[in-house]
């Protein structure tokens, strides 16, 4: 019988394998670059990493210790930006390798930006409301000396939302005795919130299908749509392809999956979902999640977690157009495998990079006191990544490289040459 034990140190060699890949494509995108190995030696690495143990009050009278992260991985061309996840499952390396992915994304749509990211060990579905509010505060006490509006700006992640940023932001003005509003994104609107927020990532996804399809020479309209995963990402996604006119046809969670080849309801199946994006258990007939990346599609979006398309399935993959909504959902070894089979894959630190554009036009709007309305968001929205879009696929040809591998060398450049101006290489 595997222990639980077993099991964890399985996981935590799996991300370490991803964090490895991550440095793996960042090292030969800097050499594509021309760029010598002192650059990737910096880069490889956040270049700060805080642990801080968060000392909570539970319910029942009890003190429990949670431990938390920060990682700041490079801040050469401005503020380091990203979220913090609430999970069992965080790990240090998992949170090293994600600050490097936000550097990425923040390259390639061109954000004053350098990478961050939170997180901290813990299961919020198994906590009260008040409990998680005293875990939100004492992160923020914990990291309070390194974040800030002009030092790391971070946003909510996985299982954290809108109120507990605006728990943090209100316990970091308390620290600094001013209301800063610009200090986190992902607020809810009344409190500096930005329009579009809780929408922009699957809307960023959005518009990376739709370049896609452009590009295959294939349309929207009655495209077949595979979606693995169906939490906040996933399931505005199958609400907006259903609206576009394609027909979605599958769709999963973590007990399972549904699939129809006449197309589902989304319209029921986004009413049925919980909070935590779960439906299938409400079903008898599914199938798992590795037969529904097999099954009969057009377009498949992994938004689920990363790992998923692998050297072991990628050559059943029968999608002819692949949009990573997840992180790391396709190892390296399967992104070859799809792109010898001529496969389009649109890889994640692309296609997921719609939540940061937004988080960065609420911080700006933050700091200028005026805000926009959501038209307005769409709009800035879509010109930044049609534009990041075509960057890509064009230094994809020029270099006769896959499309991560392009992706990755925009999104390092930038940092790479901020570090070098700065006279840090």
């Amino acid at each position: 019988m595997i222990t639980t034990k077993e099991v964890k140190k399985e996981e935590n060699k799996n991300v370490l394998s991803l964090f490895q890949s991550t440095q793996r494509v960042i090292q030969e995108a800097l050499h594509k670059l021309g760029y010598k190995d002192d650059m990737f030696e910096l880069l490889k690495e956040p270049i700060r990493m805080l642990t801080v143990r968060i000392p909570v009050r539970m319910d029942n009278g009890e003190v429990k210790i949670f431990t938390g992260y920060r990682a700041q991985h490079n801040d050469a061309i401005g503020p380091t930006k990203g979220g913090i996840r609430f999970h069992p499952e965080v790990t240090e390396e998992e949170v090293k390798a994600l600050s490097i992915w936000m550097s990425l994304k923040c390259g390639i749509v061109d954000l004053p930006y350098g990478g961050g990211k939170g997180g901290i060990v813990c299961d919020p579905r198994s906590m009260s409301f008040r409990e998680l509010e005293r875990l939100s505060r004492g992160y923020v006490r914990a990291i309070s000396q390194i974040v800030g509006p002009t030092k790391d700006i971070p946003a909510p992640d996985v299982f954290t939302n809108s109120q507990i940023m605006a728990w943090m932001m209100d316990e970091y003005s308390r620290i600094r005795e001013f209301d800063s509003p610009g200090f986190i994104t992902g607020k809810p609107l009344v409190l500096g919130g930005s329009h579009g927020r809780e929408s922009a990532t699957a809307r960023g996804v959005t518009i990376c299908i739709e370049e896609a399809v452009k590009k295959k020479g294939l349309t929207l309209q009655g495209a077949r749509v595979i979606i693995q995963g169906f939490g906040n990402a996933g399931s505005f996604l199958a609400s907006f392809m259903h609206e576009m006119g394609a027909k979605v046809v599958g769709i999963s969670d973590a007990y399972g999956a549904l699939y129809d080849p006449d197309g589902l309801d989304i319209d029921y199946l986004l009413s049925k979902r919980d909070s935590f994006g779960t439906v299938t258990n409400l079903f008898k007939q599914t199938i798992s999640n590795e037969e529904l990346l097999k099954s009969e599609c057009d377009i498949l979006v992994p938004a689920a977690i990363s790992n998923q398309i692998t050297v072991d399935n990628a050559h059943e993959i029968k999608a002819e157009i692949i949009v990573e909504a997840a992180n790391g959902p396709t190892t390296l070894e399967a992104t070859k495998i799809l792109t010898e089979r001529g496969k389009f894959l649109v890889p994640d630190v692309l296609a997921s990079s719609g939540g940061v554009t937004v988080s960065y036009f609420e911080w700006v709007q933050n700091n200028q006191g005026y805000y926009w309305d959501e038209e307005e968001i769409d709009k800035k929205l879509r010109a930044i990544m049609k534009h990041s879009f075509e960057n890509i696929c064009q230094l994809s040809q020029k270099h006769q490289v896959d499309m991560r591998l392009a992706a990755y060398m925009v999104g390092v450049r930038r940092m790479a040459e901020a570090s070098r101006l700065r006279g840090w290489i």
